[in-house]
């Protein structure tokens, strides 16, 4: 492990251990605080990739869309709205959600306070002709949660909103690991 500007980060491809409340942590205004477990640069998760998403109620854990891996989310804490082709599904604490590759889903914190879930991705080797979409929704965008056309290409789905930047949640207080 080494430390980095935003926490600690795996230096290697090899194992390792580390706390949540020192792990690397990422933050946005709209789309909550996200603790990462790899650096992207240098010891990326080649198979799975694992994120701890801590939502607020009505933010959304990214972007409306569908891709061509497996996703899975378990909420740990709170409240979570899914919206998965179309429909809107409540989850809570314990509840766990499997996104098969093609379905077009988002989660939206909801509930009275923070919403905790961790979330896993399949990495398979995509060939060129298979991409993540953006997909335009009515119920995503009644949430805030997708974008205003489909779209391949994250910078056009993303382009209205704030940037992440790195570093700690400024607060950790109600969560599990402050």
């Amino acid at each position: 492990m080494e430390q980095s500007e935003t926490g600690r980060v795996a230096a290697t491809d090899g194992w390792f251990t580390v706390g949540i409340r020192d792990a690397a942590w990422v933050q946005n205004e709209y789309f909550g605080d996200a603790c990462i477990f790899e650096d992207y640069g240098r010891a990326a998760f080649p198979e799975i990739g694992y994120t701890l998403c801590v939502l607020q109620p009505g933010q959304p854990n990214g972007m409306y869309h569908r891709e061509d891996n497996q996703e899975d989310f378990l909420v740990l804490q709170g409240e979570a709205l899914l919206i998965v082709e179309g429909q809107e599904r409540r989850l809570k604490a314990w509840d766990f959600f499997h996104s098969p590759a093609g379905t077009d889903h988002i989660l939206v914190g909801a509930g009275e306070g923070p919403c905790i879930v961790f979330a896993i991705g399949a990495r398979k080797q995509r060939d060129d002709s298979k991409e993540t979409l953006y997909v335009r929704d009515k119920t995503a965008l009644k949430h805030g949660a997708g974008p205003e056309q489909d779209t391949p290409d994250n910078k056009v789905a993303y382009a209205p909103f704030p940037k992440w930047v790195n570093g700690r949640p400024p607060s950790f207080e109600g969560l599990p690991f402050a």
